[in-house]
């Protein structure tokens, strides 16, 4: 008797699963162990096995599409088996699916797949290329830059584009080879994850209708596409003249040429490129001299140091509006805020800090060569240390039970010109001053040119945030979850205050901790201010 297979839970979490391959097509003879498909869930894409055997008679879920757990995935009996009791007791399909002779329900069901399944109706060596997702979060990805345009070859391996995520810019490249026959989504244009992106297969194959199968790409989005390629060669003309691979401030280069390069502190934007389309490569970096630097450099220097957009005149007495579209980070930022603030019962406590000591210490640190730590590299140490004597503060709310967290993993609010990201210090109780003070300047730097990675944002268990440097005297944060609490840190302020019965001249600073109150009570959150104070304004403790 044939057997169903049902879209399986394989994660605690996982409400519904997208098939991202058939490893098998209908009429495969299927062995117990063989991989039928893989599997996508909120986690991770996974490969998922046959614990039976037969002929694999019907497929209920194409490629790229997504079902609740326990939909009709596929069903497996004998050959020219009867089914047809079973698809229609399990997800309703076409008329033409089901018949009730079983030599027609097979070629029936076949076709029925390639109707909605990309793969199963294309030409030979067509790929479907989809949104990836390229981190936990991610549900919509903006195309920031397109480095290959329609007609273009493409080997495997080749960059096919920059993706905007919520959390950073990230190269996208292929894993096929063949000509790009089709792109879906426009430079500067956002798309949910598992929308097609692109198709490449053999110059000349007819993709008619693949796109649209996957319910995008209709011929408006053709047209566009070709209106928004017929700009790349006039860029790429200018590269070529220039001899260098910059675009708009944005250096295009392999990851591996932009690691080298750091490690050897060479300023890419002088360096030639002789990958495709001018993109630096290792051997281009590994080669580079000084004296390689070209003259022509001057014409993008010229284009970059145009001024910016001036300001529209306003007259006086007229009411004049302007809309700026929301990034895909200013949308996240919006949904999480809210999110935590509406979820979350907020509440806050404030302390005041002596931070002579402090200064005193940090003077006498960055006095030793080569070494920089700055004060709210200090906060972060205090942090670190006083999550350990408070874990409770270094937890997570679920349901049904509260995640006590004994690693200690900071996240350092960073502002960049879209938003507001999170770079994590991960195990930062075990980091030295220099080491948190190095780290945050890289992971800001990088944040502030979206190359932060995906993973470099991810796994924190408290937050840190700082508009000191601003003159903001004292201010309160929206807790960034799944943390408990967050850390706003306020200016240095120097004022008279009272020491030993005396009113002398000091210098202070203010914190504010905004706390869960699911899991943090107050007096919770008071010993750990507490703590957090005897750890700044002696700084010595900390190397107890």
């Amino acid at each position: 008797m044939a057997t169903v297979i049902n879209m399986p839970r394989l994660s605690d979490t996982m409400t519904e699963g997208t098939v991202a391959t058939w490893l098998k097509k209908v009429g495969d003879t299927i062995k117990e162990g063989d991989i039928l498909a893989e599997i996508e869930t909120d986690k991770a894409t996974m490969e998922f096995e046959s614990f039976n055997s037969g002929v694999l008679l019907y497929i209920g879920i194409p490629e790229g599409e997504s079902a609740p757990v326990d939909s009709l995935l596929a069903i497996i009996g004998k050959e020219g088996e009867d089914i047809s009791a079973l698809v229609s007791g399990g997800t309703p399909a076409p008329k033409d699916e089901v018949s009730s002779v079983a030599d027609a329900i097979i070629p029936s069901a076949v076709e029925g797949t390639q109707t909605k399944s990309a793969p199963a109706a294309m030409p030979a060596g067509v790929k479907v290329i989809t949104m990836p997702r390229l981190s936990d979060t991610m549900t919509t990805g903006t195309v920031a830059t397109w480095l290959k345009k329609v007609g273009d070859d493409v080997k495997e391996g080749d960059i096919l584009a920059e993706i905007e995520t919520d959390k950073a810019t990230m190269e996208f490249e292929s894993f096929n080879s063949g000509t790009l026959l089709f792109i879906g989504i426009n430079e500067g244009e956002s798309a949910p994850v598992d929308s097609v992106l692109a198709i490449i297969g053999p110059a000349g194959t007819d993709i008619a209708g693949i796109a649209e199968n996957y319910g995008k790409g209709d011929s408006p989005a053709a047209v566009g596409t070709t209106e928004k390629t017929t700009e790349t060669p006039t860029t790429q003309a200018t590269k070529e003249t220039t001899n260098i691979t910059i675009d708009n401030g944005r250096v295009f280069a392999s990851p591996l040429a932009k690691q080298i390069a750091k490690d050897k502190g060479i300023n890419l934007s002088q360096v030639k490129g002789s990958g495709e389309n001018g993109r630096i490569v290792k051997s281009d970096v590994e080669n580079f001299t000084v004296s390689t630097v070209q003259t022509t450099v001057s014409q993008p220097e010229t284009r970059n140091s145009q001024p910016a957009t001036s300001q529209p005149f306003v007259p006086a007495g007229e009411v004049v509006t302007e809309e700026i579209k929301n990034s895909q980070m200013r949308k996240i930022i919006a949904k999480r805020l809210a999110e935590s603030l509406f979820t979350a019962p907020h509440y806050n406590l404030t302390i005041e800090v002596n931070m002579d000591d402090a200064m005193k210490s940090r003077a006498i640190i960055n006095a030793v060569p080569d070494t920089k730590v700055s004060f709210n590299d200090m906060v972060i140490k205090a942090c670190a240390m006083a999550l350990k004597k408070h874990p409770k503060i270094n937890s997570q709310w679920k349901e049904d039970a509260i995640t006590i967290n004994h690693h200690v993993n900071i996240g350092v609010a960073v502002a960049v010109e879209d938003g507001l990201v999170v770079p994590v210090l991960k195990f930062t109780d075990a980091m030295s001053l220099s080491q948190i003070g190095a780290g945050v300047r890289d992971m800001a730097g990088r944040a502030k040119t979206k190359k932060l990675l995906p993973t470099e944002m991810e796994g924190s268990t408290f937050t840190v945030s700082n508009l000191g440097m601003f003159g903001i005297v004292e201010f309160n944060s929206i807790i960034n979850q799944p943390n408990s609490a967050i850390l706003s840190v306020g200016a240095i302020v120097e004022k008279p205050v009272v020491k030993n019965g005396q009113i002398v001249v000091g210098n202070t600073m203010m914190l504010s901790l905004a706390c869960d109150h699911r899991t943090i009570d107050g007096a919770t959150g008071a010993q750990f201010l507490q703590t957090l104070k005897v750890f700044i304004e002696n700084p010595v403790t900390m190397l107890a």
